[in-house]
């Protein structure tokens, strides 16, 4: 049985669990405040699911989801993590997040930074651009007309074929943006981003997309 680990508790790592756990997967989830405040929610996810520390999660889960804050992104313990992979939730909200320089002037991503913090894991990153609550609802089967499909980028080609063939189990199509370095395309204020669209729609979102310079 495959366990996810998610680090975050909020709605898009709730709702990740809530997914995973309808298609037979274990969940360790956790949050900052510890396991203890957790109870309500797992009660809610049900059978398969229980509070852990973020360590538990990092360590019980074959693999993870981030889904923390921006910039809480060093409270991910690398050490616990180590060569596992890595799906980044995560996205980049000034406003939350405070200013991040290099973010500001596009030297890198927000999946850049995490995978620069933990530079054993296998950092792929998805689930960013859905609606949390969606996670759990919008899936359809294989071949379902207008599939909804998402993306993933990620510089291990193993990592994403193993996080692709997840998001397939959960009911999306995937559509491969490339390396990690191209995760901006689908951030927020890109064509791709909290829209639902086809795996051809996608295609032609992510080709679409503009760096904020140019915009």
């Amino acid at each position: 049985m495959t366990t996810l680990g998610i680090i975050g508790a909020g709605n898009i790592g709730s709702n990740v669990a809530r997914a995973a756990l309808a298609h037979g997967y274990d969940v360790v989830i956790s949050n900052s405040r510890g396991p203890d405040t957790l109870g309500d929610v797992v009660a809610e996810l049900g059978e398969g699911a229980r509070a852990g520390s973020v360590e538990d999660a990092a360590l019980d889960g074959d693999i993870l989801v981030v889904a923390v804050p921006l910039k809480s992104y060093r409270s991910v313990p690398g050490d616990a993590v180590g060569n596992k992979i890595v799906i980044d939730a995560n996205n980049y909200y000034p406003q939350r997040d405070g200013q991040i320089p290099e973010l500001d002037d596009e030297q890198t991503t927000s999946s850049e930074l995490l995978q620069a913090h933990l530079p054993d894991a296998k950092v792929v990153k998805a689930f960013n651009q859905i609606m949390a609550a969606q996670i759990a609802t919008d899936g359809s089967e294989p071949g379902a007309l207008n599939r909804r499909a998402l993306a993933v980028a990620g510089d291990n080609e193993t990592a994403k074929s193993t996080v692709a063939a997840l998001l397939d189990e959960l009911g999306f199509d995937v559509v491969d943006a490339g390396p990690l370095a191209e995760g901006w395309r689908y951030q927020p204020d890109e064509p791709a981003y909290v829209v639902r669209q086809n795996a051809d729609e996608l295609r032609a979102n992510l080709a679409a997309a503009k760096r904020y310079r140019d915009m």
